[in-house]
């Protein structure tokens, strides 16, 4: 018999409440070993917990989740009792004692849910980053996929291939009869070129999905004291990075996580680049241009005092979407310098042109990765096995010249792909990567 698994689900305590999970067939067995009765199905009862010799333990909140209408799919209990350590303590080593219960992997409930089929991996990913998400815009795109968004239309995908196949295969197996019309080829395969286009839009929206779960980067780019770390510092609200009139000052890629406008941003503050002899310094530099280059938007950092010098900057911008930002206006004497309308230029100390930078950041983001709707793909193997998925349809819509059995072979193809995605097919080596990214007592 499968173990049931037990674990504190809420957050680490001392707190004003612990909510104890438990899920398994032995469920039952413990309300009644530990409360003394089996509550009425999904309505909070207040229990006395004891342990087997009878000791009190604490009283609390007991629900029961009967099985498989539950999280898991299996029995669900949820002690809700004092957040103390000694309480939870207690709970736990009780719980511990009880014959067939052990404490549950990271992840085990949402694995049990998947493999009860209560949620598909498309789900189980969303919900893992929902837990994680730190942004308005994650936590849309995160709830979304939880709730079925990408299923709903891999699924839908899978269907409409289905179709095809069995058309197809209705033509070539029943072609002599009667009530089988004539050749349906011309609908299945125009069909099945409007999904190839439906899928192509789709994979396009994937730098968008990913852009939104791990955040967009900007890279600070510029020669040493241009003021990197002070906008640092001032974006991010605290002292984050070391201000030095001192050249060179910073060595390596210092990052900071902001919220602009729901949007999740990673901006790194880099080494000044210049000619230097010192290795480290060299290896700063270094790290400098390969932050630039895998940046999602690079803010070259000038200071202002130089701007009649007309230099084209310290860093190759080609091809890179770039914003040239002024500095250290603050220090200008009047009056201010006549800048290009695509340039910004800003004060570190004052604050002044702040709020256009974020706003042009902003901007860079919306018209760069615009989101069409809430159902993107978010992962490399979303990616991987859409772009399978989509070679497939291809060579099914594009083989005219191929015999009709291997062109409704291609299709089931597209469909296993499809398949893999939302854990129907052929998944068993990714669950234990997904599943143990989850925390434990989820």
């Amino acid at each position: 018999m499968r173990d049931t698994i037990f674990a504190l689900s809420s957050g680490a305590p001392p707190s004003g409440v612990a909510v104890i999970r438990l899920s398994g067939p032995g469920v039952r067995f413990g309300l009644e070993t530990i409360i003394g009765f089996l509550p009425e199905a999904r309505t909070a009862r207040l229990a006395t917990l004891r342990d087997a010799s009878g000791l009190l333990l604490d009283r609390g909140l007991v629900l029961y989740f009967p099985g498989p209408a539950s999280f898991t799919g299996e029995d669900v209990a949820e002690l809700q009792i004092h957040g103390g350590r000694a309480s939870v303590a207690a709970v736990i080593d009780c719980l511990s004692e009880l014959s067939g219960y052990r404490l549950a992997e990271p992840g085990e409930y949402t694995k049990r849910a998947f493999e009860n089929g209560r949620m598909d991996l498309t789900a189980v990913e969303g919900l893992s980053d929902l837990i994680r998400a730190e942004t308005e815009t994650q936590r849309r795109q995160a709830l979304g996929q939880a709730d079925g968004a990408l299923r709903n239309l891999y699924d839908d995908w899978a269907t409409r291939i289905t179709h095809a196949r069995a058309m197809v295969e209705a033509e070539l197996d029943f072609s002599d009869e009667e009530d089988i019309p004539g050749s349906v080829s011309d609908r299945i395969w125009s069909a099945m070129k409007d999904l190839a286009e439906e899928v192509t839009s789709h994979l396009a929206s994937a730098k968008a999905g990913e852009i939104i779960r791990d955040g967009f980067r900007i890279a600070l780019i510029g020669a040493p004291n241009a003021g990197k770390s002070s906008l640092l510092n001032a974006l991010a609200q605290r002292d984050v990075a070391i201000v030095s009139d001192i050249a060179g000052t910073t060595r390596d890629v210092v990052e900071v996580r902001l919220d602009v406008a729901g949007q999740l941003v990673l901006l790194q503050d880099t080494a000044g680049i210049r000619e230097s002899d010192d290795g480290i310094e060299q290896e700063g530099i270094r790290r400098s241009k390969a932050a630039a280059d895998s940046a999602d938007l690079v803010l070259e950092l000038r200071d202002a005092r130089t701007v009649t010098d007309d230099h084209e900057g310290v860093f190759p911008l080609k091809g890179k979407s770039a914003v040239v930002v002024w500095t250290k206006s603050d220090l200008v004497e009047s009056p201010m310098p006549d800048i290009s309308s695509a340039e910004l230029l800003l004060s570190s100390v004052t604050g002044e042109g702040l709020d256009l930078l974020l706003s042009r950041i902003e901007k860079e983001i919306g018209e760069t990765y615009a989101v069409h709707g809430e159902v993107l793909p978010t992962r490399t193997r979303h990616k991987q096995y859409l772009t399978i998925c989509l070679r497939e349809l291809m060579a099914a819509v594009e083989g005219e010249s191929i015999p009709a059995e291997l062109r409704t072979e291609y299709l089931r193809n597209a469909a296993i792909a499809l398949g893999r995605i939302t854990g129907k097919v052929d998944v068993e080596d990714l669950l234990g990567v997904i599943f143990s990214e989850f925390c434990v007592g989820k």
